[in-house]
């Protein structure tokens, strides 16, 4: 027969994880209150493939858990199909650079691939493996939205497992199919999930796409890319997405924001970083660096 005090513990217990719970909930709800705002004035960082520059690999659960212990609002997983029809992150359509292993992810079973041990950022062995598309979730659930790449092409599969784990809510889709594909092949889950274009801001019809994906779709945001830094149209955007639209930038390499890298924000932030802010109106920035970034906003007080 348990004591008072056995009971008391048991009772305090339960409400630490109850509260935990609930505070997690709300964080996500936050963060997907701000993407789905136009005026959102705050920035909101994003963690390409995990945090990779930490002792985790890349599209690992552990790259997840230490996005979500530094405070990133959104990490960004790639999506892989095996042989027998089982969803897995991994960025490459092989394993032969991130795992001990050597072949195509649609030519393995999942038991073949979990017999892997993934590489870290120095190409050594750790002791993680490969994780699936429902683990990964499972980890990020309510404490982290969730950015798919790559996922597209089974949609349909990969909605179940949405629905199976309950991260709907905490899920951004992207491509860079024409506005019309997108409302004729994904409308159906348009009101669940948040789709965001891809716009290659270097080609001919770009400010096109991105009316047309205004018009058909009124997307909460837009990756933009864009390789030439004497290109204007970022300029433009700016102010006809304006309480549209959210704008998100990658910081990867030099080809994404015109030059400006995480790399480069290393030695100068407020050229890089504080451009695509305070010029072209960057309000979501995917980073290599999530350490670096969050500290820079932080000290600006663009990130809580």
């Amino acid at each position: 027969m348990k004591t008072n005090r056995q009971i008391l513990l048991l009772v305090l217990l339960l409400c630490g994880f109850f509260q935990t719970g609930f505070l997690s909930a709300q964080r996500v709800a936050e963060i997907r209150s701000a993407l789905l705002n136009p005026h959102y004035e705050k920035v909101l960082v994003v963690s390409h493939r995990g945090n990779w520059r930490s002792d985790a690999p890349e599209n690992s659960l552990a790259a997840i858990d230490s996005a979500i212990h530094m405070g990133v609002d959104i990490v960004e997983l790639d999506v892989w199909k095996t042989k027998d029809g089982h969803l897995v992150l991994m960025h490459d359509h092989t394993v032969d650079r991130t795992t001990n292993g050597k072949g195509e992810i649609a030519q393995m079973t999942l038991a073949e691939i979990k017999q892997l041990r993934l590489k870290d950022r120095d190409g050594k062995l750790t002791e993680y493996t490969v994780p699936t598309l429902e683990e990964g979730l499972l980890r990020a659930k309510g404490k982290i939205m969730v950015n798919l790449d790559k996922a597209s092409g089974f949609f349909e599969e990969v909605f179940t497992i949405l629905k199976k784990t309950g991260t709907v809510d905490m899920i951004i889709m992207k491509g860079g199919q024409p506005a019309e594909t997108v409302e004729r092949d994904f409308g159906k889950y348009l009101d669940e999930i948040i789709y965001m274009p891809i716009v290659v801001l270097d080609e001919a019809n770009a400010e096109r796409a991105v009316e047309n994906y205004v018009k058909l779709l009124k997307p909460a945001a837009f990756e933009m890319c864009y390789s030439d830094s004497g290109n204007r149209l970022p300029l433009k955007l700016k102010e006809k997405l304006k309480g549209k639209s959210l704008l998100w930038y990658n910081t990867l390499w030099d080809s994404l924001a015109g030059g400006h890298t995480d790399d480069k924000a290393l030695e100068d932030a407020d050229a890089n970083y504080g451009y695509l802010i305070e010029t072209l109106g960057a309000r979501i920035i995917q980073t290599d660096r999530p350490a670096l970034l969050l500290g820079y906003l932080r000290k600006n007080g663009w990130h809580d």
